[in-house]
């Protein structure tokens, strides 16, 4: 916006100085024509937004570039053009999109108050607060307040008042695109970090708000100033094929054949792709053919004529099944709708094909643009036909907006923000009690649990996802249904590796904020290093003061020789012992020391085998046998429905997080479950098996450590 104004002759802008808007209105209309007329620098503008709205009142268009004109005259862009040509283009940009009135209003406004001397309660008292809100939000923080900082500050300012009116990034996106169009200006660095802030943030939040006509131009402009080589290469292939024979043309002529002697009245067209979309294709099939440079695109009056096309086309085509997506039966997040197929074309090479009505190629194209005013009752006229879909908060901005309010730091909000908009899918999750989550693609349950119920999450101790127990770190597919399970105790939180799991930056810093608050305490210093925590699960123990977080088993000498000193020790997966079991221990490779439940059939084996076992006792580092333990329990059950679901929820009601579980086959009509759980306090151990017991169907709970049969 401001950067590419510079004045000639015109006074700087000075804050808080009030200038008359009707003496600027009369310089402005003076040699503009008849009273009444449209000054003809904007008339285009008007007859294109005529197109799209034939009522629209036009009064406040003339107004605005009065106000415009007057107010950036003297003023000039790099390339030496006088600046009021940007603000047009702009305009020009959103009216060929189908913007309403009042997003023209603000769009021919919106470098008035960062680049000249109108204020903002200016623009409000002449256009009203909505015109004054969308200016507002597009105006940038200048440097000389904020520093290195003004830019990510200036987008978390428009990201808020775009949570509040998607008009408000509309401006932003069309405003960008006229930059990129008249980059060449720049010195080539500038134009670089130019193009990758737009690569990184503009471009994915145009697809995010569907504005399709945006993103592809943007993405080629970008692509030509990044990737100059691979731009001329792609741009050459196009050009290669330009004067051959397009075989998607006699494609096309058959299918409007084919659809007029069905009787389904279609507009069938060629689309071309742009430079990005060839390029992925090329890498993603090698060699192109002419079928691939382009798309068929058909448009149909109703949502069921879709449907008949896409019949037709698969009766009287070859169709690639791999290919077929219904975005229409299940629209994207960001509002897209269309059937993808496609079909064996006239030269055997497969022809993509999108069907869709035109008022779906409305909002395919200008997306949240194409919605009209947000506020606007659903019979007004700038209301688009059919059902209305409110963009005011989509999913995904609600969520961005929530992170962005915890992150004050303006470097960690900046790297934040390209991170969650680098993911470029979107799942839909089914929880429990039939609401949905939407969440970035590569989310894990981690996610959902702070998607869903915020910083309670931290109280997260495990999830089930299609029916199945689940670890923490489970990557979610669209359409998996989750149910979180929580623990009952207000002190547990999560452990580091719940960040490793973490995609998006609602969960990352929420877990880093709780983990800054709850310091792991440092380990006893005379006594072994405490082993790593578990992946996955919570810390379910309150962080009292003690000196290390679990049991300690320690080596012991001879008779009144007291403890071995820096000796490792390693608790036993097979049986995972814990206070007080009784317990010995077998000297490994390293000098570490394994420490085996003594009843485990390992003890017996290492005997016979001629291992010497060492003494070994439990010294709890704070007196009071606090920490976090890990035992494995077997459920013996008869087989059943729903009874790993039962025995999830009965351990889940005792607060014990579950790090893993299998489940054997069933052998005659009987099933062995097997847990590997943590637990706070190794005395609740006999109250969870008698909890698990009472499960229907399960007739034995035991600790793991003994020889295996069948169940019985």
């Amino acid at each position: 916006m401001g950067a590419e104004v510079t004045n000639t002759g015109a006074p700087g802008r000075r804050r808080g100085r009030r200038i008359d808007l009707r003496r600027l209105g009369r310089a402005a209309l003076s040699g503009s024509g008849a009273r009444g007329r449209l000054p003809d620098a904007i008339d285009h503008v008007a007859k294109v937004h005529r197109a799209h709205h034939p009522g629209a009142d036009l009064d406040i268009l003339h107004r605005a570039y009065v106000l415009a004109e007057s107010s950036h005259r003297g003023q000039t862009r790099k390339s030496g053009e006088p600046y009021i040509t940007h603000p047009l283009a702009v305009t020009l940009i959103l009216a060929e999109l189908g913007a309403e009135t009042t997003t023209l209003t603000a769009s021919l406004l919106h470098d008035t108050v960062e680049d000249t001397e109108v204020t903002l309660d200016q623009v409000g008292e002449a256009f009203g607060e909505e015109v004054r809100f969308l200016v507002d939000g597009v105006t940038k923080l200048e440097k000389v307040d904020y520093g290195a900082a003004a830019e990510p500050e200036t987008f978390r300012k428009m990201l808020v008042a775009t949570g509040n009116d998607v008009r408000v990034m509309s401006i932003k996106l069309a405003d960008r695109l006229h930059n990129m169009r008249t980059l060449g200006v720049m010195r080539p660095e500038k134009q670089a970090r130019i193009a990758k802030v737009t690569r990184d943030v503009l471009i994915p939040l145009a697809e995010r708000l569907g504005v399709q006509a945006l993103k592809t131009e943007l993405e080629d402009l970008v692509f030509a100033i990044l990737h100059p080589d691979e731009y001329a290469r792609t741009r050459d292939l196009v050009l290669a094929h330009a004067g051959r024979p397009d075989p998607l043309e006699a494609t096309a002529a058959r299918v409007r054949a084919i659809l007029r002697e069905a009787d389904i009245t279609a507009e069938v067209l060629v689309r071309r792709r742009h430079f990005v979309s060839v390029h992925r294709v090329r890498i993603k099939r090698g060699e192109l053919t002419g079928s691939d440079l382009g798309r068929l695109l058909v448009l149909v009056a109703e949502d069921a004529d879709c449907y008949g096309v896409l019949g037709e086309l698969h009766t009287c085509f070859t169709p690639f099944i791999s290919e077929f997506k219904d975005f229409i039966a299940a629209p994207k997040f960001n509002l897209y709708q269309s059937l993808h197929t496609a079909v064996a074309g006239e030269d055997g090479q497969a022809a993509e094909v999108l069907i869709r009505t035109h008022r779906m190629h409305r909002v395919a194209e200008a997306g949240v643009v194409a919605l009209g005013n947000p506020y606007a009752a659903p019979d007004a006229p700038d209301a688009p036909d059919g059902e209305r879909v409110d963009p005011t908060r989509p999913g995904w901005l609600s969520r961005l907006l929530e992170w962005q309010r915890a992150t004050p730091d303006p470097d960690t909000f900046w790297t934040s923000l390209r991170d969650d908009l680098a993911q470029d899918r979107e799942v839909t999750v089914f929880r429990a009690d039939g609401g949905t989550i939407g969440l970035p693609a590569g989310s894990s349950c981690v996610d959902a649990a702070y998607a869903q119920y915020g910083d309670g999450a931290h109280h997260c101790i495990g999830a089930r996802v299609n029916g199945r127990l689940a670890a923490l770190g489970t990557v979610l597919r669209d359409g998996d249904t989750l149910h979180l399970l929580m623990s009952p105790d207000s002190a547990s939180g999560p452990s580091p590796e719940w960040r490793e799991h973490a995609r998006t930056p609602a969960a990352r810093i929420a877990i880093d904020r709780w983990l800054a608050a709850h310091p792991a305490p440092e380990p006893a210093a005379d006594g072994p290093p405490a082993a790593p925590p578990a992946p996955g699960p919570p810390r379910s123990a309150p962080r009292a003061a003690s000196p290390a977080r679990g049991p300690v088993a320690v080596v012991t000498g001879a008779a009144g020789e007291g403890e071995r000193a820096a000796v490792s020790v390693r608790l036993a997966g097979c049986c995972t012992p814990v206070p007080p079991d009784e317990v010995t221990g077998f000297a490994v490779r390293g000098g570490t020391v394994t420490v085996h439940r003594a009843p485990c059939p390992v003890v017996d084996r290492m005997v016979t085998s001629g291992r010497q076992p060492v003494e070994v006792r439990w010294r709890s580092p704070d007196g009071t046998g606090g920490g976090d333990y890990r035992v494995t329990l077997r459920a013996e059950s008869f087989s059943r429905p729903h009874l790993l679901a039962d025995l999830t929820e009965a351990i889940a009601a005792e607060g014990v997080a579950v790090i893993s579980a299998a489940v054997e086959p069933p052998y005659e009509q009987r099933v062995r479950h097997t847990y590997t759980l943590q637990l706070a306090d190794p005395g609740r151990l006999p109250e969870l098996m008698r909890a698990m017991r009472r499960v229907p169907g399960v007739y034995d709970v035991e600790r793991a450590g003994r020889a295996l049969t069948a169940p019985l």
